[in-house]
């Protein structure tokens, strides 16, 4: 597939990129140009995507491990980027764990509390960082926090989760609210069933599959490729949507309206 090159001489950070999601954002990033900070907590599979990903563009890739849990390890992802870079342009906060798959009155409180150490504090400690640097270069910026459909239809099961993509919302509305000044744009992308090793293995958990799920929540009848998911992000961050900010974008196959 070609990509218009809507991000020639940016340079983002897309995080939790080793896989699904992450994974086809960063080479949809890298296709349309821009420069591209791998950040990853598992190593060998950060290792294996950027140089998958530079052997498909030819473009810069860099890979960083990053643990989005603990401010340090971002203060120095974000460093690491400008070290290699030069600046930081972009930032796809993507990072996340899977769902808990049990109903509240089961609730594993070890697994909330690290579900949301990961999948919401995750997001906020990432965005205190990279907003410092943007509004220290004082050229602007873009950042994308990966939500969920899950913010417009809740699921059952899946409490910790749920709960963590909606404070997501709150998080991108308020730096919204507090950088347009900065001419940062902060906004979320809500996708709905997505076809990675990540949701199959949930399906898996919850005895269910792929086709049950799908229609149920598809208008289409189909989960989404990860690289449709990559290629909605690649507008949003680009100066194709300049007049965006403080927006939460369904990517859900009309899940939001069944």
């Amino acid at each position: 597939m070609k990509f218009q090159p809507l991000l020639q001489g940016k340079v983002a950070v897309v995080t939790g990129a080793g896989s699904g999601i992450g994974k086809a954002t960063a080479l949809c990033l890298s296709q349309a140009g821009a420069s591209v900070v791998i950040a990853e907590l598992i190593s060998v599979t950060g290792e294996k995507t950027a140089a998958f990903i530079q052997e498909q563009t030819g473009n810069p890739v860099l890979f960083v491990q990053v643990d989005v849990s603990q401010s340090e390890s971002i203060r120095a992802m974000v460093q690491a980027t400008v070290d290699r870079f030069g600046r930081l342009d972009i930032a796809v906060n993507n990072a996340g764990m899977h769902p808990d798959c049990t109903p509240i009155e089961s609730l594993d409180e070890d697994y909330w509390h690290r579900l949301l150490a990961t999948n919401l504090t995750g997001v906020v400690l990432s965005m205190k960082w990279e907003l410092r640097q943007m509004i220290a270069q004082g050229q602007g910026g873009s950042i994308l926090n990966m939500a969920s459909g899950t913010v417009f239809r809740a699921q059952t099961r899946m409490a910790a989760y749920v709960a963590a993509k909606h404070g997501v919302i709150g998080l991108t509305q308020t730096a919204a609210l507090e950088n347009g000044c900065h001419g940062i744009r902060v906004n979320a992308l809500a996708p709905g069933g997505v076809a990675t090793e990540l949701t199959m293995a949930t399906l898996a958990a919850m005895g269910r599959t792929e086709k049950q799920e799908s229609s149920r929540t598809s208008l289409l009848e189909r989960f989404a490729q990860p690289h449709e998911v990559g290629q909605a992000v690649v507008w949003m961050v680009s100066d194709a949507a300049t007049y965006m900010t403080g927006s939460t974008v369904p990517l859900d196959a009309g899940m939001s309206v069944m």
